[in-house]
């Protein structure tokens, strides 16, 4: 068995647990946890051997233990029946998991400062990210929200690791009434950020990265996309990224993705192909020649 790459096993079920809003089950899967890095996430078939439910539902991985036995805990809100079915799992079921999958978090190589913004179900692969980082000298503040105090994920986990952790909740019921955007730049300057990571929505991480671009500050936005598959095959996931080369192409958040350079991410045609995407439809770029030429030497 190869080392790298995602791997796919019936996992035993260790526990399931209610986080507030959420629920977080945890599986034995040491060959997954032993390849992980933070970022990645898990592809989880639901509903049973015998289900009608043929599409696979990926999670953001919140935390693994590599050691006694290679543990793996993924977090969910329940959104319909696959997820209804999951929430219902007990100690010893079996599920059927693919990871880890997608690109994770890319770390810096020195000590920096290092804003987390994260919004509900999307703060989870954030945690662990928290600790790589720590691991590697940076300074770490937390900025999270959600709509009500209950989806705010694991406030108490992110005071404790963190060197300051920012509360919002849409109504207000904890921390700041507002959104994570409304307290975001004064935390950059307070803490004198060097790179942000976020997830969450897409409309919050375009929020996220009009800010920090005003602010000057580079961000890393790990976005939250249909992921039938996991695998790159069923294109259920494609977005539009600006490539270094200033060519727009449709890309399959779950294989380049889910982590991209948020400018380099068009929110705003997110759900469409645009006009001057690479492919689309009488698309003549200004880099269409040099697109050619680059498909021409990979042939």
């Amino acid at each position: 068995m190869s080392d790298y790459g995602p791997v796919q096993v019936r996992c035993p079920v260790l526990n399931v647990r209610r986080v507030d809003a959420y629920y977080a089950i945890t599986v034995v899967a040491p060959g997954i946890a032993e390849r992980f890095r933070s970022g990645q996430f898990v592809s989880v078939a639901v509903g049973g051997d015998h289900s009608s439910a043929l599409l696979r539902r990926p999670f953001a991985i919140h935390d693994v233990k590599p050691d006694y036995g290679g543990t793996v805990e993924f977090l969910f809100a329940v959104r319909g029946t696959g997820t209804a079915w999951l929430a219902e799992r007990r100690s010893r079921d079996l599920l059927d998991v693919v990871g880890p999958l997608g690109r994770p978090f890319p770390l810096p190589r020195d000590p920096v400062n290092c804003v987390l913004v994260g919004g509900g179900a999307g703060s989870a692969p954030l945690f662990p990210l928290a600790q790589s980082l720590r691991r590697r000298g940076c300074r770490v503040d937390f900025v999270l929200g959600g709509a009500s105090a209950d989806r705010v994920f694991s406030a108490i986990t992110a005071r404790r690791i963190a060197e300051t952790a920012v509360f919002t909740t849409d109504d207000g019921s904890f921390g700041t009434r507002g959104r994570v955007t409304d307290v975001l730049g004064r935390v950059i300057e307070e803490c004198r950020s060097d790179v942000i990571y976020a997830c969450g929505p897409m409309p919050m991480l375009r929020a996220v990265t009009a800010v920090a671009g005003s602010h000057g500050v580079p961000v890393q936005v790990s976005v939250e996309e249909t992921m039938a598959c996991g695998t790159g095959i069923c294109m259920t996931c494609v977005i539009p990224v600006v490539g270094e080369d200033g060519i727009t192409r449709m890309v399959r958040s779950c294989v380049d993705g889910p982590v991209f350079r948020g400018e380099q991410v068009r929110f705003d045609d997110v759900g469409t192909i645009p006009f001057d995407a690479l492919g689309a439809p009488g698309w003549k770029g200004a880099g269409a020649s040099r697109a050619a030429e680059s498909a021409r030497d990979i042939a």
